[in-house]
């Protein structure tokens, strides 16, 4: 089978879940992408910094539109995510997702969380390829 690569703009523009935590994407190409978000009120934890979970979000949402971008519908099974330094209300985070390795089932990808020029967390994960075509689930 083969698999038309899919424009990443037209994938988040369908997914909720980063219309709800104002995740944007920025750019995308083959095998990478770049989403951001602006901190408000909502992202913060009860000790004033960005919760951790918005910055999981933002990047686990990089690198599943990298990954389905190709137009093999890929998920998640694996994650792994280091942080390094925290971000406040205001600051502007950006996360970028590339894929480092792939076989014909698998990919790896790593995504920098970044504000600026300070790198605030890693992130790895472990894509399958299901071998379906994104096309199908977007009516």
């Amino acid at each position: 089978m083969s698999f038309v690569p899919h424009d990443v703009a037209e994938l988040n523009a369908k997914d909720s879940f980063c219309k709800l935590l104002g995740i944007s994407h920025v750019e995308s190409g083959d095998g990478y992408a770049v989403f951001e978000v602006t901190l408000g009120p909502e992202h913060i934890n009860f000790l004033g910094g960005c919760h951790g979970g918005v910055i999981f979000s933002l990047a686990d949402s990089a690198f599943g539109s990298a990954c389905n971008a190709t137009g093999n519908v890929s998920v998640g099974i694996d994650t792994h995510m280091a942080y390094i330094k925290g971000a406040r209300e205001g600051d502007v985070l950006r996360a970028a997702a590339r894929r480092i390795s792939e076989s014909s089932k698998t990919a790896v990808y790593r995504a920098d969380v970044t504000r600026g020029e300070d790198v605030l967390a890693t992130f790895t994960g472990t894509a399958f390829k299901t071998g379906k075509n994104v096309e199908e689930f977007l009516d």
